[in-house]
């Protein structure tokens, strides 16, 4: 075997291993120990981030920060995967925003000449615009920490003025329309809700909240099978029925919250029509209202007047 594949075989096996002794490793490699720890240490000058461990039970360990093995890409699948980095860059707030902009450096950097005056020809020719909004998210790393390791939160939460704290157990994080969400398990409400990442003035772990439920099963496609309330006849749901025209409909297709409620006619109509919180009244006539006549709402008769509340205050507006 030349060196240079040994060293690339090296590399993915380090990669692959939590911890391993060099005689290991030349027992697997079929090379002297002395060979195995000139390898490791040109692995060491090549960024492969190894640290030892002396004694009876030492050898070397990988630290977290692994360096992945070289992988080929064809050159459609390198732009493809630029680009789809390259779009990320609307977003000033991301989960691992550094971590994204270093790999696109990289990743741009040690591309062929060609391949990056094809990309750069591309980058005014396409795009995947989101929004600008001066909301903050600065906890949306902790929130997919949470949400990944199943591990519990303390929250202070703003909603209609008001600051109040919360134990939530986040099932993960999503951007829609330039603003990030986050659904999660709330101890207060004992079902799913989905939180307003800009709203959470603060969030931290602290071990006098509640155990951690068992939501592994639980992700951001599913969420809503395992709202609690579903099929319960639960005393704060009321039914809507929301009757769409064509502009309803294709609106309505832009809307997250709407794909388990919308119901679309061969000829392009369609209706709104499930179970919605009582609390969620106001939001529903507000997008009711935004539809103008490609909307009418049917029942419930709380949403009915809730719409011609807030319509009249808006008229008043106007005298």
């Amino acid at each position: 075997m030349s060196k240079s594949k040994r060293l690339l075989d090296l590399m993915m096996t380090v990669n692959r291993k939590r911890k391993f002794t060099v005689k290991e490793l030349a027992d697997e490699f079929n090379v002297s120990s002395r060979t195995i720890l000139r390898d490791l240490q040109e692995l060491g000058e090549l960024g492969v981030p190894l640290y030892s461990e002396v004694g009876p039970h030492g050898g070397y360990q990988v630290l977290n920060e692994r360096i992945l093995p070289p992988i080929a890409f064809t050159e459609e699948e390198a732009v493809a995967i630029f680009f789809a980095s390259h779009a990320l860059r609307h977003y000033k707030y991301l989960p691992f925003k550094q971590e994204s902009l270093s790999a696109q450096h990289k990743f741009y950097n040690y591309m062929s000449g060609d391949v990056r005056d094809r990309i750069d020809e591309m980058k005014n020719r396409i795009d995947f615009l989101t929004p600008v909004r001066q909301a903050e998210f600065p906890y949306l790393s902790l929130l997919l920490e949470a949400a990944t390791g199943q591990k519990v939160l303390l929250i202070h939460y703003e909603s209609k003025g008001q600051s109040k704290e919360r134990w939530i157990q986040p099932v993960g994080i999503y951007a829609h329309n330039g603003l990030w969400y986050c659904p999660a398990y709330c101890f207060l409400r004992g079902d799913i809700r989905v939180f307003r990442c800009d709203r959470i003035r603060s969030a931290g772990y602290d071990s006098s909240g509640p155990a951690a439920r068992d939501l592994r099963h639980v992700h951001l496609g599913n969420k809503e099978v395992y709202s609690s309330h579903a099929g319960q006849g639960d005393e704060s749901l009321v039914r809507m029925w929301v009757e769409l025209g064509h502009g309803g409909v294709q609106a309505c297709e832009a809307e997250l919250w709407s794909s388990p409620l919308l119901h679309i006619r061969a000829d392009g109509t369609g209706w709104l029509e499930g179970e919605i919180q009582k609390s969620d009244l106001g939001f529903f006539a507000r997008f009711a209202i935004g539809l103008c006549d490609e909307a009418t709402v049917q029942e419930p008769p709380e949403l009915v007047a809730e719409v011609k509340r807030t319509l009249t205050g808006m008229l008043a507006r106007y005298k």
